[in-house]
């Protein structure tokens, strides 16, 4: 009984070390000029391997909940000149999105989920598992 009680709570512990194992996306409000819009992501390997490409995509929504803007860009690497991250290392990626008109409002909602990402070695992460997307407070 006393060994299956420490098996179990040494599954516990494991599985909440395996749950802290991700890609953290921190989301900044955008700062918008004209018909630029920057969105600052600040990206941190939470991951025990490099991650060796990432793929974004960003909407930024109206009050009325209307698209105004999106892109779809590699944060990280996706080009043989730009590395990867390392794991426990952190970057920021400055996201722009431009419009063939000024945006009409600086109160966007912006919306980030992430397409691919790839780890050291071609193996692929599980998007839906390991990354997670927080926003800042304007």
């Amino acid at each position: 009984m006393n060994y299956l009680i420490r098996t179990t709570l040494c599954l516990a512990l494991l599985g909440n070390l395996v749950a802290s194992a991700q890609l953290v996306i921190t989301v900044s409000p955008p700062s918008i000029v004209g018909q630029k819009a920057v969105v600052p992501l600040e990206i941190k390997n939470g991951l025990g391997e490099k991650v060796t490409s990432a793929r974004a995509v960003i909407f930024h929504l109206d009050e009325q909940g209307k698209m105004v803007g999106q892109g779809t860009r590699w944060v990280i690497g996706g080009t043989p000149d730009r590395p990867g991250l390392a794991a426990g290392a952190t970057n920021v990626f400055n996201f722009v999105i431009t419009s063939d008109k000024s945006f009409s409002t600086t109160n966007l909602t912006t919306k980030v989920s992430f397409s691919r990402v790839v780890l050291e070695g071609g193996k692929l992460a599980d998007v839906a598992k390991q990354v997670t997307i927080q926003s800042t407070k304007k």
